[in-house]
């Protein structure tokens, strides 16, 4: 046994060499640690996504808008669009292994100009996204520490949360890295045991009940509608999935394994996530009475908490902020470690204000430090801005899918020119209409997430838009380098 492990090891070690070279071809050295395999690869994707993170900060959101219904047929109608987004960036992913991920795809394939944009959306994407996570775990956290609920404290405790991320992520991704593999255990298992819980104890129902469409939103319209816009609970939950292809550079064996982790990451989160969000609304004893649910002290309720408490008493009604808990500081952690990457891969480029800093790596522990805590404060900085959940949510959604259709509409528009340079892991004959399909959901997505009532959320993109196009102008990619693709 200790032979193999020996042989493996070094198989490993000596791919790892033969990555460093490839990397050499784009123009960059090795200066991040490669140590991270398949099952990490994946571990980041899917503990981004986090299926508990998205589904419990928003499933009150998504009921309220759409009742049962949206819960039983949001989740997959949104998971199957998804998976035409992540496949179309996974033959991207393969064929351009670098930490930049999105935004060095839109460099090869449309220019600085292109890329500097897809950059910039990809870390409004991210940065929101963080925020929204760890602002999300801390309104859970505060009731478990017992600490009330006033805005104060939910900021110190939000801002402590960043803080933990950060060191993590500045001293190691060898930690980050088992913390998110232990990650994928604490979903899935949870999933399994709260599910199943409630299907033992919960009363038997008709199953007509998952496609009652009964609405308590304060938003008027018809139900088409609202449904629609009830679909930000499931398409936040699948935003950051691009995670693999961030860390490309320090993963083993990219072209093959990055891509998987996409693909695999959005796959075993949709089927979880489903099993998931199916047992809680299966188990709703009260539509109004979940939405409207209080503590003995007369602070709301959270709805998947109030329907545990209902269903199962206060014990598991703890342990179930127990799990939401670390799930989503296992999801915030990774978070972090996806935008500080494409911070420090944007700064490289020199393509970021201050991009010597920025662009700076750890000599001890080979992580970009700078680029870490600039995006946890950005991240904090962000939610301040926002002042509530589902607008931070909803920015997160539009920004990081911006980055992702970018780059793939660019790789559908030139793939007659790039189609001989695809990585080992491609889509085939099927390209084309993948990324046709993945173009159209993106366009319909984030539709629905700027228009009425999400107007602030609209008002903000466009004001980052406008932001952008002035930065522009003023440093703009002027300067960037372009990443080699396939240099000699």
């Amino acid at each position: 046994m200790d032979t193999k492990l020996k042989s493996f090891a070094q198989s490993e070690e000596m791919q790892a060499q033969r990555d460093s070279r490839e990397l050499e071809r784009f123009g960059y050295a090795q200066e991040l640690l490669r140590s991270m395999g398949g099952f990490s690869t994946f571990a980041i994707s899917f503990t981004i996504i986090s299926i508990i993170t998205g589904v419990f900060t928003l499933y009150d959101y998504g009921l309220q808008m759409g009742g049962p219904l949206e819960m039983t047929l949001g989740w997959p109608v949104v998971s199957l669009g998804t998976l035409f987004v992540g496949l179309s960036m996974a033959e991207l992913c393969s064929a351009i292994p670098t930490s930049g991920g999105t935004y060095h795809w839109s460099a090869e394939l449309g220019g600085p100009t292109w890329a500097w944009f897809t950059a910039w959306f990809n870390i409004v994407g991210l940065v929101t996204e963080t925020a929204g996570i760890d602002y999300g775990c801390a309104i859970y956290l505060v009731p478990v520490l017992g600490l009330g609920s006033s805005h104060s404290v939910l900021l110190i405790t939000y801002g402590l949360i960043l803080l933990s991320h950060a060191f993590i992520n500045h001293y190691g991704i060898r930690w980050v890295a088992r913390l998110s593999d232990l990650s994928v255990a604490v979903h899935i298992l949870g999933v399994v045991v709260l599910v199943g819980a409630l299907f033992i104890f919960v009363p038997k129902r008709p199953l007509s009940f998952l496609l009652n469409h009964q609405t308590f939103s304060p938003v008027h319209g018809p139900y088409f509608w609202l449904f629609m816009l009830g679909m930000l609970q499931a398409q936040w939950t699948y935003t950051g999935y691009d995670g693999p292809a961030q860390v490309s550079e320090e993963t083993v064996d990219p072209r093959h394994r990055a891509p998987w982790g996409i693909v695999m990451g959005v796959v075993v989160s949709a089927i979880f996530g489903y099993i998931l969000v199916l047992g809680l609304t299966w188990a709703i004893p009260s539509v109004s009475g979940v939405l409207n649910a209080k503590d003995s002290a007369g602070n709301s309720l959270p709805a998947v908490l109030a329907i545990v408490v209902s269903r199962l008493g206060e014990r598991a009604g703890r342990s179930v902020l127990l799990l939401a808990v670390a799930a989503m500081w296992f999801c915030g952690l990774s978070t972090l470690t996806s935008v500080s990457r494409v911070i420090y891969a944007l700064s490289r480029d020199k393509g970021m204000p201050m991009a010597a800093l920025w662009s700076k790596t750890n000599p001890k522990h080979r992580t970009p430090g700078a680029a870490i805590w600039l995006a946890a404060g950005l991240a904090f900085a962000s939610l301040i801005y926002s002042g509530s959940v589902s607008v931070v949510t909803s920015i997160s959604v539009v920004g990081c899918y911006l980055a992702y259709a970018t780059p793939i509409y660019l790789g559908w528009r030139n793939k007659p020119r790039w189609v001989d340079k695809r990585g080992p892991w491609h889509l085939g004959r099927r390209s084309n209409l993948i990324n046709l399909l993945a173009l159209g959901w993106t366009a319909f997505i984030c539709t629905i997430m700027i228009m009425p009532p999400n107007v602030r959320t609209g008002i903000s993109i466009g004001v980052v838009i406008i932001t952008l196009f002035l930065l522009h102008l003023l440093t703009g990619p002027h300067e960037m380098r372009k990443p080699r693709w396939d240099r000699s």
